[in-house]
Order: C-alpha cells, then sequence, then structure tokens
C-alpha cells in the first residue's frame, strides 16, 4: 500500500514558503518572535551581572569622586555631604598651586611617583624579558621554573607584601641577617621601611610583584615567533645576541606595547603595596601619589581636595594612555610601510 499525500498549495506570502501537510506529516512553523528575542538577548542577559558590577563597583564611584571634587567636603559634612557648600575649581585650585605646601607636597609625591614607575616597570620588564627568553628552549626542568617564576604572581598581594614587611624589619629581618650578620656588607642593620631607604624597598617589591606577569605575555609571545627564523639566523651565522635583537625583540613589539602601558598604569595607581609596607603615612621618600591622595582625604579628612587630586591624576594618565597608543600605533603603521 501507497500513502497518500495531498500538498497544500496554499503559499505563504510574507514569508514566500509553503507548507507541507500529509496524513503523518507535521505542519512546519517560523521561530515566533518571542523565541527570537529570548535567544537574541541571551548574550545580553548573561553580560548583564558584569554591568552591574562595573556600574557599583567603577562607574558609581568615579562620578561620586568627581562631584565630591567640585565640593568643601570636610569632616563636618560626612553625615550629610550632599550639604557641603559648592566650591567650583577651588579644590582645583589649591592642589595645583605649587607654591603652597599642599600643591608642593602633591609635586614632590608626582616625581617620587615617576622615578618609582620608571624603576618598577624597567626593572619588571627587564627580568620578564630575559626569563622568558631563558626558558624558550626545552631542557629538563623547565615547566618546574616556569612554576616557580609564576609563584610571586599566583600569591595574594597583601600576603606577599605582609612577608616583605617582615623581612625588611631592621632588627630581626631577613634582609639584615643576610646583609649585616652573615656577609657584613653594612657597619650596622639599616632601616628599610622608614627613612632614605623605603624608596628601594618600595621599587623591590614592586618589581618582585610584577614582573612574573610581564614574563607570561613575553613568554607567551615567544610562542609566535617560528623557530625557521632563529634557525635561519643560526646558519647564517647570527649569534644569540644578534638574534635577540633581530628577530626576537621586533617580534615581540606589539606585546610589548600593550604589556608596557599595562605595567604602568598598574604601577602609577599601585596603592596596596605602600600601604601594607608602610601604612597610612608613607615616608617622604616613598610618599607615591596614590598613599599621598589617601592621607589627603583619610587621614586630614578634606574629601574635596583629595578627590580633586584623583581627578587630576586620572586625567593625567587618560593623556599619557592617549599619547602613547597614538605614538605606537602610528609607530605600527610606519613599519607596516
Amino acid at each position: 500500500m501507497t500513502a497518500t499525500v495531498t500538498t497544500d498549495p496554499e503559499v505563504d506570502k510574507s514569508t514566500g514558503t509553503g507548507a507541507s501537510r500529509g496524513t503523518g506529516g507535521a505542519r512546519r512553523r517560523l521561530p515566533r518572535i518571542p523565541d527570537r528575542i529570548r535567544r537574541g538577548g541571551l548574550p545580553y542577559l548573561l553580560l548583564l551581572p558584569a554591568v552591574l558590577l562595573e556600574l557599583l563597583i567603577h562607574i558609581i564611584p568615579m562620578v561620586i569622586g568627581i562631584v565630591m571634587s567640585f565640593r568643601q567636603l570636610t569632616q563636618f559634612f560626612i553625615n550629610n555631604w550632599g550639604a557641603a557648600p559648592w566650591s567650583g575649581l577651588d579644590n582645583y585650585s589649591i592642589a595645583v598651586d605649587f607654591d603652597a605646601p599642599i600643591g608642593e607636597a602633591l609635586l614632590h609625591s608626582f616625581f617620587v611617583t615617576c622615578v618609582f614607575t620608571f624603576f618598577s616597570v624597567g626593572f619588571a620588564w627587564l627580568l620578564g624579558t630575559a626569563a622568558a627568553i631563558l626558558l624558550q628552549e626545552s631542557f629538563r626542568g623547565r615547566g618546574v621554573l616556569r612554576a616557580i617564576f609564576l609563584v610571586p604572581y599566583a600569591l595574594p598581594v597583601y600576603a606577599a607584601v605582609i612577608t616583605w614587611a617582615f623581612m625588611f624589619q631592621r632588627d630581626n629581618g631577613l634582609i639584615n641577617h643576610v646583609l649585616h650578620d652573615q656577609l657584613g656588607i653594612t657597619d650596622e642593620p639599616s632601616f628599610w621601611l622608614i627613612g632614605d631607604n623605603s624608596i628601594y624597598t618600595l621599587i623591590i617589591v614592586s618589581v618582585w610583584k610584577g614582573w612574573p606577569f610581564a614574563f607570561l605575555m613575553l613568554m607567551a609571545g615567544l610562542q609566535n615567533i617560528p623557530r625557521e627564523l632563529y634557525e635561519a639566523a643560526s646558519i647564517d651565522g647570527a649569534g644569540i645576541w644578534q638574534q635577540i635583537r633581530r628577530i626576537t625583540l621586533p617580534s615581540l613589539r606589539p606585546v610589548n606595547q600593550v604589556l608596557v602601558l599595562v605595567l604602568f598604569l598598574w604601577t602609577f595607581n599601585d596603592f596596596n603595596t605602600p600601604y601594607v609596607l608602610f601604612g597610612k603615612s608613607a615616608p617622604e621618600s616613598a610618599d607615591l601619589i596614590s598613599i599621598h591622595i589617601y592621607q589627603s582625604s583619610f587621614v586630614t579628612w578634606n574629601f574635596g581636595t583629595g578627590s580633586a587630586m584623583s581627578v587630576l591624576l586620572l586625567l593625567f594618565l587618560l593623556v599619557v594612555t592617549a599619547v602613547y597608543l597614538f605614538l605606537t600605533s602610528r609607530g605600527r603603521k610606519g613599519a607596516d610601510v
């Protein structure tokens, strides 16, 4: 026996498709509009928690801080900061008046932060590059060394910095025990957490904490360099330094452009390291701008001036980032031509 199938000659004019019907067939239907909306809106629904957290943690506090910078917000208006009188640009004028004590202290903190950032980023990049190049070749124990090098990056920041703070103690710290008691390099135990030596302590801890990230990024970038380039250069008589100069560093230029910018922003804004090492009041030689803004806001209770300093710092970082991206993109276009 053969089944009899009838075909519906009607064609849906809106879609240009027909629907077949039979004794054992089912009608084919187009997806309903709510189904389309539900499927299309699923990605946005999954992004909604991240967007809400970004608003609560970054965007809204940043807007509130900008509003606070235009008010005379002191300890007298903590309970009702909305009642603080409007000051306009007075807080900004006080912050950039470098002849006055507040502006002079802010300028000193800015220069200290620039020096700290320069050496921290430079040494972190240098150590990361050297370690990535040394571990590029396969040898026994390479995986263990990679894991050891990434330990500072995996440790919680507070745990790592607190450990360093104990090591830099004057009387019972490991640093003075090695330098003074065992090696005899110093005449007496040194003060590392106060005085002029505090900037060296800050740089050492920052480099130790940041160079594994540079190592990780550069190690990933080295995987994209074809091995044939090194083999051809070796056949042509190029030594290891020439290969690094002519092949490795030019090939890592895109990675380094992003890496240097990220390290710069992280280091210039670093608050956790000086706060854990020195507490609320950092020594003058290690008075980073982040801890200086904290002191201006939560120690002297002048939140208006502290907010103005924060906005000025934000504008400075935006300008530096824009100029850096412009110069790097311009250099990349010139290299491509």
